[in-house]
């Protein structure tokens, strides 16, 4: 007989229980599928969590030893140091072959350890950047759900890790039985889009507010046609300083900067009233539903009816 796939579950301080969860439901061997699925921590006893919670652990890091997969689930902070003896268990674990992913900010993990050096990865879009600056090595996508890099996997926050885990079975097992897995659990085996469409706006955080008052002024104004000479006049400057200043202050050139608020705009108009995609366009300056389908795409990675069907009635 066969010997079970060995799915570990690493649970660190501070883990987020839905992370934990998601791993033991999908690989729970009462699926009827060839995994066996259990949890460790640094050492064997209880693990303090998210929330006040608890898990009791049976085993240390010993545990990684004969896993064929190891999940690290998200913990909080994200970003924090975690014991050397971590990294150095899950440098073994990847040395000698074994299956690496992570969930969420779980991804910090795997970073300090080294093991995504020069490959790409994903975390919670809210962690995403700060990822990026503690390890420039890692080509970070903030708009995906989940990168699969072979051995090496990472996923998205909380709920992503529901879409990696699925993926891994697919990988292993084939669709069918993804399939399976995922109606038992009442979730769709596969989701579209990545977590682009998740974030509260597209638009970069804002640096300065010399420019506020123009920002508000072009808001206003999303359904006009608006130019940088418009614009500069607005904050009477000459269009060579206001486009500078923009820069400095938003990251983006003007219309780039416009062109988000038109899509962060019909991402609210798509939630809460029920215009048609072509009269959202017309409103958010758009002009026609087809511009906005592209421009919707292109930023976020689903269409307006896909988003509106995930979305709508949210506010």
């Amino acid at each position: 007989m066969q010997r079970p796939h060995q799915v570990v579950v690493l649970v660190l301080d501070g883990a987020r229980p839905l992370d934990v969860g998601i791993p033991a439901e999908v690989f729970h061997p009462e699926s009827g599928f060839p995994y066996e699925v259990s949890a460790c921590g640094v050492t064997a006893g209880t693990v303090t969590t998210h929330g006040d919670f608890g898990f009791t652990v049976p085993r240390g890091l010993e545990a990684l030893a004969d896993a064929d997969t190891i999940i690290v689930p998200g913990y909080v902070p994200a970003g924090r140091p975690i014991p050397v003896e971590v990294h150095e268990a899950l440098r073994t674990a990847a040395s000698r072959g074994a299956r690496i992913a992570s969930i969420c900010y779980g991804a910090f993990a795997l970073a300090d350890a080294g093991l995504l050096d020069g490959l790409r990865a994903t975390t919670h879009w809210d962690a995403a950047e700060k990822l990026a600056e503690q390890h420039p090595q890692i080509t970070v996508e903030p708009n995906v759900l989940f990168v699969d890099e072979g051995s090496i996997l990472t996923s998205a926050g909380a709920a992503a890790g529901l879409d990696l885990c699925l993926h891994i079975v697919r990988r292993d097992l084939g669709v069918s039985q993804a399939t399976e897995i995922a109606r038992g659990l009442v979730t769709a085996p596969y989701r579209n889009g990545g977590q682009a469409q998740y974030l509260p706006k597209t638009s970069p955080a804002v640096h300065g507010e010399t420019l506020a008052a123009t920002r508000e002024w072009a808001m206003a104004r999303l359904d006009q046609q608006l130019t940088v000479a418009e614009l500069a006049a607005h904050a009477r400057l000459s269009p060579r300083t206001f486009l500078r200043r923009f820069a400095e202050e938003t990251g983006n050139t003007p219309m780039q900067w416009i062109l988000r608020a038109r899509v962060d705009t019909a991402r609210e108009l798509l939630e809460s009233t029920r215009l048609s995609i072509d009269r959202i366009a017309d409103q958010v300056g758009l002009g026609t539903g087809s511009n906005l389908r592209l421009h919707f795409r292109r930023l976020l990675d689903v269409s307006p009816s896909e988003y509106r069907a995930t979305f709508a009635g949210r506010s």
